[in-house]
């Protein structure tokens, strides 16, 4: 089977173009089918798919020859989750939007169509440079899509994740060119192709400092502590559709770049910084677990754990042990597929309560409505890592990665574990049981919300039955990611 990497990339954005230019009521189902067709292609893909082949279905063009800049793609076992959770996440947040009222449907899904393929983009490209060109290109229509359709204070949101995203991307820009510029021999030919920058050897002081300005960029996209600053606002203005893809996919490229760029191609400057970012990983996880546990708002109660359960994934990275690495990577699949049906189930609940997304406000759901509460249910126990999920497989292989070298820090983190069960029951407690809030129309959940949350749910309970799916089909190349550090940490010791 042929698969062309270019058509799955570019699907999203020519549904939106098209979509600018029909009727308007016509717009929402040309972009929705847009995205339908991208999963379509990656379940193929899926089929087609060599375990541990190494990198597969490879375009490869030149681009901008005169700085080394070439329009790479691939896949292998590091992105073939990642796209697929795009590919998984997009149609179900899509099919909502597309069942509400949107002011200028037409301009809303050809932003929320270009975001999919920006990000498909930054998880396919396999030259440093096209990965910049897409992991920039994801501002621009998030940007418009919180500014323009938000709601509350949405300037000030929107301003404040342009700053801090704007600021990691400028100082990542910088990290590259140098990175290109310094690993190129005497003689040789500038190139940006991480095949070619993980072949070139640069001084260990040089990547030290890229690797620095490369994690902080890395770390604002994910967030982590202490870089997490826009959150609240911008979960707090952004539309339940969008803030879906934003926590549950985006958030997933900078965690995903550091296994993909920064180890395989500064394996010094990683273990360098490795204490370092262990520790920041540690931090957010129980600043994380503590903030949520804190809040009244259930939309901050999902976002500060999304913040403790990136802290186990660059945990898990930064261990430097096999086991480490495959839980995050698993991990970044699981939060996702968890994540998107949490706030779409929020969204749920908040208009069964008159727009009120307060605990004090809420309760009493559950008798009303049995299949909202037992989505969210299942989704609540995922996130707490519950014995039988798959989210419990991938903590439990990310502390055994910890364990190995860092156990202290396992031990620390492990603690995130235990107030993820108090914050998780709170929150499922606090809007399906107990009195019936002040505002609350305890109604079930409609048809389009099941429609995009069960499918979802489904995949949840099939990863933690069957987790050797996601295994088998990511352990080598995870080993090839890491095999640079291994290789340094053993010389340095």
């Amino acid at each position: 089977m042929t698969i062309h990497l270019s058509i799955v990339l570019f699907l999203p954005l020519a549904a939106g173009l098209i979509g600018a230019f029909v009727p308007r009521g016509v717009a929402r189902w040309v972009v929705l089918a847009g995205t339908v067709a991208v999963l379509a292609y990656v379940v193929a893909m899926f089929l087609d798919f060599d375990s541990g082949g190494g990198l597969q279905w490879v375009t490869d063009d030149g681009w901008i020859s005169e700085l080394g800049i070439r329009y790479t793609l691939g896949v292998d076992g590091l992105n073939l989750f990642m796209i697929a959770l795009t590919a998984i996440a997009w149609p179900a947040c899509t099919l909502v939007a597309a069942f509400s009222e949107q002011d200028r449907p037409r301009l809303f899904f050809f932003n929320l169509a270009l975001a999919e393929t920006a990000v498909l983009g930054a998880f396919m490209a396999q030259d440093l440079a096209l990965f910049i060109v897409f992991f920039d290109l994801m501002l621009v229509p998030f940007y418009f899509l919180i500014g323009a359709w938000g709601s509350g204070d949405r300037v000030r949101a929107t301003t404040k994740f342009v700053i801090y995203t704007l600021a990691g991307s400028l100082l990542m820009l910088a990290a590259a060119v140098a990175l290109g510029v310094l690993a190129t021999p005497d003689g040789g030919e500038l190139s940006f192709a991480l095949s070619d920058l993980r072949e070139r050897s640069l001084p260990a002081g040089s990547q030290q400092w890229i690797t620095l300005l490369f994690a902080l960029a890395f770390f604002v996209k994910a967030p982590l502590f202490p870089l997490h600053g826009w959150v609240p606002e911008t979960y707090r203005a952004t539309s339940i559709p969008v803030l879906a893809l934003l926590s549950g996919v985006l958030s997933k490229v900078g965690v995903y770049a550091f296994l993909r760029i920064v180890l395989p191609v500064m394996p010094d400057g990683a273990e360098y910084w490795q204490e370092l970012f262990i520790i920041l990983a540690v931090f957010s996880i129980l600043y994380g677990s503590v903030l949520a546990f804190s809040q009244d708002n259930i939309r901050l109660v999902v976002a500060y754990s999304s913040i403790a359960q990136l802290g186990f994934i660059v945990l898990g990275i930064f261990a430097f042990a096999d086991k480490g690495a495959q839980g995050a990577l698993f991990q970044m699949l699981n939060h996702g597929l968890v994540v998107v049906p949490l706030f779409l189930i929020i969204g749920v609940i908040a208009l069964r309560a008159g727009g009120s997304e307060s605990l004090r406000e809420l309760g009493g759901m559950a008798f009303r409505a049995p299949v909202l509460a037992a989505l969210f249910l299942v989704t609540a126990l995922a996130t707490l890592a519950m014995p039988g999920s798959a989210n419990f497989v991938a903590e439990l292989l990310i502390l055994f990665g910890a364990f190995e070298d860092n156990l202290v820090y396992g031990l620390v983190a492990s603690v995130g574990v235990v107030l993820a069960a108090v914050y998780m029951i709170r929150l499922y407690q606090g809007t399906m049981h107990g009195r019936v809030g002040p505002a609350v129309e305890p109604r079930e959940i409609d048809r389009v919300n099941v429609a995009a949350v069960a499918p979802l749910v489904a995949l949840v309970i099939a990863l933690g039955v069957y987790p050797h799916f996601v295994v088998e089909r990511t352990e080598r190349d995870v080993q090839r990611a890491i095999g640079e550090v291994h290789r340094e940490v053993a010389v340095f010791r």
